[in-house]
This record gives structure tokens, C-alpha cells and sequence, in this order.
């Protein structure tokens, strides 16, 4: 006789397993991170065999990357600041313009220092600017930030025309060279026991060592009070009360005003520091990538600084991660022109990864239009052996707003970013 099993007896199924993407959103956010990195550095290290380009991963590409990235990410950062109280800061370039003025000028007067807190004095100014119309007075946010940028940019060519002439070097259109230097720091026996790695050119191995002995030679301190601005604007944002305060106003003014929240207070102060932040990115653009102001200097550095904040959502991890994107990118087209084909190649790898990643996601919409800017990208590579020089400089724009712009899916401002408040107004 053969026994029948019932329903009761058959075994239980196991519990089904998630999603790749929810296993990943599992994950802590410094996991996340490391994830990430890691699958950056293969894909880059794959690129550079199969392109052959060895400025990919070399240690002074590397050390210019991180010198440009600084004036982003610290515009990115002013504009995390300035949004998370709900203010829409589109004068983030005016503000890195005058503290690439103030900080020349404070350069020129008492050395590069005291021109680095000027400069992000400086930012402060046009911060406050941008805050008592928006504020204050309830003036559109997109507005105001325009006013802000043509008011620094007009405000810059009057200081230069009655601060300087052409006796000390200076113009109408730029300072006189600054006086002494910002040091640099090299942590010792590291850089030169891996140069003959970085040299040998292995696969991963050599390109990490070529990225350990970027970020380790030659550093500029400036680059390093970037690190810590950043680090501590992390801890403030998300470790403080503070921090908690600000970013509830962002959410849901009205609510924290119930619960007792300064909020006309704090959203000044959160405009205050995006100008800060930006006058500091400009202050570097003048005191440590150069030694002098000129007019036009930023070079729309504060609109890409938002377009990198977005591509953060709003945080600094994510922030680091476009400013370093288009460091890298601007870094290589300045060392080596010609690497710049295999920047094809490594786009047409991230628009691959991400688009495997919106298909486990079910978003095939989404998939569907990355994979065809991915292929574009990889035609570009097969086709193209050198990039002409007046294109070369448009590189990093186009590199990294096409990786913003794939990349950018399912992204959630703060609630309240752009909305007006009234105090006592609820509703």
C-alpha cells in the first residue's frame, strides 16, 4: 500500500528571497558605500587593460582629481544645506564667485589662510543675501538665486576696479598673485614603496596602488579641510540635535514650528552655511588651484555642485561620489587627452551596471533608455580614436551629467524644498 502525503505534510516552503536591490537597501549605508567603490575600481581597472590607457589609475591623475572635485562637492554641500531647509539655492555660483574674490583678495593682503576664511566670508554674504528675500520677504527662490549670481558677479568687477591697479599686477579682471602658499602633506615611505607597483601596471593591484598614492602625495591641506568640512557636515546634518531640526524644517516646516523649532532662525542659518560652503569652494578655486582671481573663474562649477547634490539625493556620501565623478573626468582630460576615448568605455560599464540594476528593479523603462545612451557611449569608444582639443574640455560636463541623468531614478527631495513658509500660517 502507498501512502499519500496531505497537505499538512508536506514541508513548509522557505521564506522567499528578496530582491537583489532590497538586499542591497538592507545594507548600511558605509556597506553601500564600500559596495559601490568596489565595483567602481573593478570596472575602471577592467577599462584600463582593455583600453590601455594607464592615466586611468595613475597617482597624478588621482591627486588632480581630488583638487577639482573640492570646489563641487563644496558647492553640492552648500546646496544640501540650503534645501534641507527648504530653500532652493540657485545662487550657489554667485556665492563661490565672491568667494573667489574675497579670498584672492585676502590672499593677496595676508596669506592663503586668512584668504580661505575670508573667501567663505564672502559666501556668507551672498548667503544672507539669498536669505532675507527668501526668508524674509517671500521672494521666489528661483529669483532671488539669479539676483544673487548677477549681483556677485557685478559686485567682483567693482571691488577689483577700486582695489587694485595695474602697478600691484592686478586689474579690473583680476588680483595680484597671493602672497605665500597652502602646504602639502605626504604620508612618508608610503608614495615611494608604491610607485614600483603603481609602474608595473597589474590588474586591480597596481591601480590600487596608483589611487593609495594619489590621495596620500602631495595633498594639499586644502584638499584636507575640504575632507573634514565634509566629514563634519555629515555629523552635524544627521549625529546633532541641530542637525535633526534642520532637516525636520526641510520636511515639514509647519510641523517643527508646533513642536517648538526656531524654523525663521535655523532656515537663516542653513542659507548662511550653503553660502559658506560655497564661498570656501570658491576661495579654493583662487588661493589653491591658483594664485590669483580672474573674473569668470568658476566656471559654472556652482550649477554642477546641484547637479551633484541631486545625484547624492540630498546627502553628502552621494554628494562625494558626482563631485569625485567629475574631478576624475576633468583630471584625466587635463593629463592625458588621449585617455579620454577609454572615458567612453568606462561610461558605457556604469550605464551597463545601472541598467541591471533598474531591469532587477522592474523598471524597464528606465533600463530601456540607459542601455541605449550605454551603447551610444560604446559606438563612441569603437569609433573614435582621438577626441579633438576644443571638445576634450566639454568631456567631464558631458561624462558626468549623462551619469546624473542615468543614474538619477527614484531620487526624493525634501518635502518642503521650495515651498513658501509664513510663520503661523499652518495648514
Amino acid at each position: 500500500m502507498t501512502a499519500t502525503l496531505v497537505d499538512s505534510e508536506l514541508p513548509a516552503p522557505g521564506p522567499a528571497s528578496p530582491p537583489f536591490t532590497e538586499r542591497v537597501k538592507a545594507l548600511k549605508a558605509w556597506q553601500r558605500s564600500m559596495l559601490y567603490a568596489s565595483v567602481g575600481l573593478l570596472t575602471l581597472s577592467l577599462v584600463r587593460v582593455i583600453s590601455g590607457a594607464d592615466d586611468l589609475t595613475s597617482s597624478g591623475t588621482i591627486g588632480a582629481a581630488l583638487r577639482l572635485a573640492v570646489p563641487i562637492g563644496m558647492a553640492g554641500l552648500g546646496g544640501i544645506f540650503a534645501e534641507r531647509v527648504g530653500i532652493v539655492n540657485i545662487g550657489l555660483e554667485g556665492m563661490m564667485i565672491l568667494g573667489t574674490w574675497f579670498g584672492a583678495y585676502g590672499a593677496y593682503q595676508f596669506g592663503p589662510w586668512t584668504g580661505l576664511l575670508l573667501g567663505i566670508a564672502g559666501g556668507a554674504l551672498g548667503g544672507l543675501l539669498h536669505a532675507v528675500a527668501t526668508v524674509t520677504f517671500n521672494v521666489d527662490h528661483i529669483i532671488s538665486g539669479v539676483a544673487v549670481n548677477i549681483v556677485a558677479g557685478g559686485l567682483a568687477r567693482y571691488l577689483s576696479v577700486i582695489a587694485y591697479d595695474e602697478s600691484s599686477g592686478g586689474s579690473a579682471t583680476q588680483s595680484p598673485p597671493r602672497k605665500g602658499q597652502i602646504g602639502t602633506v605626504t604620508v612618508p615611505g608610503l608614495s615611494s614603496g608604491l610607485k614600483s607597483i603603481e609602474d608595473r601596471h597589474w590588474f586591480l593591484i597596481s591601480d590600487v596602488a596608483g589611487i593609495v598614492r594619489g590621495v596620500t602625495s602631495n595633498l594639499s591641506l586644502g584638499t584636507v579641510a575640504a575632507a573634514v568640512i565634509l566629514v563634519a557636515s555629515f555629523l552635524l546634518l544627521w549625529k546633532t540635535r541641530f542637525g535633526l531640526r534642520l532637516r525636520s524644517i526641510g520636511e515639514n516646516p509647519y510641523a517643527a514650528e508646533s513642536l517648538g523649532v526656531p524654523v525663521l532662525r535655523i532656515k537663516y542659518m542653513g542659507v548662511i552655511l550653503s553660502g559658506m560652503c560655497a564661498g570656501f569652494g570658491g576661495a579654493f578655486l583662487s588661493v589653491v588651484q591658483a594664485s590669483i582671481y580672474r573674473e569668470g573663474q568658476t566656471a559654472g562649477r556652482g550649477f554642477i555642485g546641484l547637479a551633484t547634490m541631486i545625484f547624492g539625493n540630498w546627502r553628502p556620501g552621494g554628494l562625494t561620489a558626482g563631485a569625485l565623478l567629475f574631478g576624475f573626468s576633468d583630471g584625466l582630460q587635463l593629463r592625458s587627452s588621449s585617455s579620454v576615448p577609454a572615458l567612453f568605455l568606462f561610461v558605457a560599464f556604469l550605464c551597463a551596471a545601472i541598467a541591471a540594476v533598474q531591469i532587477l528593479g522592474k523598471r524597464p523603462k528606465a533600463a530601456a533608455l540607459t542601455s541605449v545612451i550605454g551603447i551610444g557611449f560604446l559606438i563612441a569608444y569603437l569609433t573614435i580614436d582621438t577626441v579633438p582639443g576644443s571638445l576634450t574640455y566639454c568631456t567631464p560636463y558631458v561624462v558626468t551629467l549623462v551619469v546624473l541623468a542615468t543614474s538619477a531614478q527614484r531620487l526624493r527631495p525634501p518635502a518642503a524644498d521650495g515651498q513658501p513658509y509664513r510663520r503661523g500660517e499652518a495648514h
